[in-house]
């Protein structure tokens, strides 16, 4: 399978450029040569054939050749809200969530969060969540890129959350909730689905009013307590095993 780079400008079939540097190392390690066929992709939707054209010590040359209508995406877009877990857990969440199909991430700071992000570290973390999406798409075959969006309080984000005809709403709760499965009975013509999934030992009591407020509904998958990693994950598998 041809190596795959996302290319952060539009791509226009027949011309020429430069892979901006994290894709250029990557094909220097690959000791791609001329004439070997890539893959490019924009992050608007489909993917372009592409070839090889020059192999310097620090830029690789392409040529863009004809795109190829092909999406991979989820449908519904399935949003992730996230209690951000604790050490390395939230970039193999970030990973893990990209190759499975979330449309976006939103780190959140909970009651009961462990990780606690600010100021210029929040936004460089951000970023480099971004950077592991990014590498998650190119190799899992995306054609859309997730946003990871900017680090914020559970109490705020929903503070700005809009109503959005059509969209379902899930609190991953794993006591007195509805079956995941009798959940996704509503997903017939949704416009999107937004799960909000908490932190290590999940989310407060006031937390979780807010969340009911906001229009969630509590679903459970299953008899046993997932970890804060793992539960948000299980329901993109769900849904893209479900998927047509």
């Amino acid at each position: 399978m041809p190596a795959r780079f996302f290319i952060d400008t539009p791509l226009v079939a027949g011309t020429d450029l430069d892979l901006p540097p994290g894709a250029a190392r990557h094909a220097q390690v690959l000791r791609l040569q001329p004439g070997a066929e890539v893959v490019l992709f924009d992050g608007r939707g489909g993917e372009y054939a592409a070839t090889v054209t020059k192999m310097g010590r620090s830029e690789v040359g392409v040529r863009v050749g004809t795109q190829r209508a092909v999406e991979r995406e989820l449908a519904p877009p399935v949003t992730l809200a996230i209690g951000m877990p604790a050490n390395e857990r939230m970039d193999t969440l970030v990973e893990k969530a990209t190759e499975l199909g979330a449309a976006a991430i939103v780190p959140l700071h909970c009651e009961r969060s462990v990780l606690r992000l600010q100021g210029e570290r929040a936004h460089k973390k951000q970023q480099h969540w971004q950077g592991v999406a990014i590498a998650a798409a190119e190799q899992s075959g995306r054609t859309r890129l997730p946003q990871v969006h900017a680090v914020s309080s559970l109490q705020a984000w929903l503070g700005i959350l809009a109503p959005t005809p059509g969209e379902v709403r899930w609190l991953l709760d794993p006591g007195d909730a509805m079956p995941l499965a009798q959940a996704m009975n509503a997903l017939a013509g949704a416009a999107g689905v937004v799960v909000l999934s908490g932190p290590e030992g999940g989310l407060g009591a006031a937390e979780r009013a807010l969340a009911l407020r906001a229009g969630f509904v509590a679903v459970k998958l299953g008899p046993r307590v997932l970890r804060a990693d793992t539960a948000p994950l299980a329901v993109l598998a769900c849904l893209g095993a479900c998927a047509p």
